[in-house]
């Protein structure tokens, strides 16, 4: 693993991982934690509980969601690495789907800090009222609320 880390960590990485609760845990490799951590944060209002060069761990307060960044950069020794490196958009098929969020907030939001939306907000059929946005590495997000009736 490549560190560029500056600061000190807010807990130690063995302690971190043993305070994981069970369940589906999501970890997103990225180009630079930064602009992934700014993306969450402006589009989607999740907050940081600690992030720097290397590594992020986000919440999302309305949906109660988290999930975890780790920059290329750190997983340079995993196999993983080469995969990600080698395409374009990184989570091709996947979406990352946060219930309760507010998707016309969310989509003006990421037109005005300048994110790609794939599709804008909308009802569905499904009775989600919801948007696709893309991340700085074409990672789906996709904010939605029950449509009101």
């Amino acid at each position: 693993m490549t560190s560029k880390r500056t600061k000190e960590p807010w807990m130690d990485a063995a302690e971190f991982g043993k305070s994981l609760p069970k369940g589906l845990g999501i970890n997103l490799l990225v180009k630079h934690v930064d602009a992934s951590v700014g993306f969450a944060k402006h589009v989607l209002g999740a907050e940081s509980v600690y992030d720097d060069e290397d590594f992020a761990f986000l919440r999302e307060p309305v949906s109660g969601a988290s999930w975890i960044l780790h920059a290329d950069h750190s997983y340079s020794d995993h196999r993983l690495s080469g995969l990600v490196r080698s395409v374009q958009g990184r989570g091709v098929g996947a979406e990352f789907r946060l219930y309760g969020v507010d998707p016309d907030q969310a989509e003006a939001r990421a037109r005005e800090w300048g994110y790609q939306i794939l599709e804008g907000t909308i009802d569905k059929p499904h009775g989600l009222r919801e948007c696709y946005i893309f991340d700085p590495d074409w990672y789906v997000w996709v904010p939605s609320v029950p449509v009101k009736e």
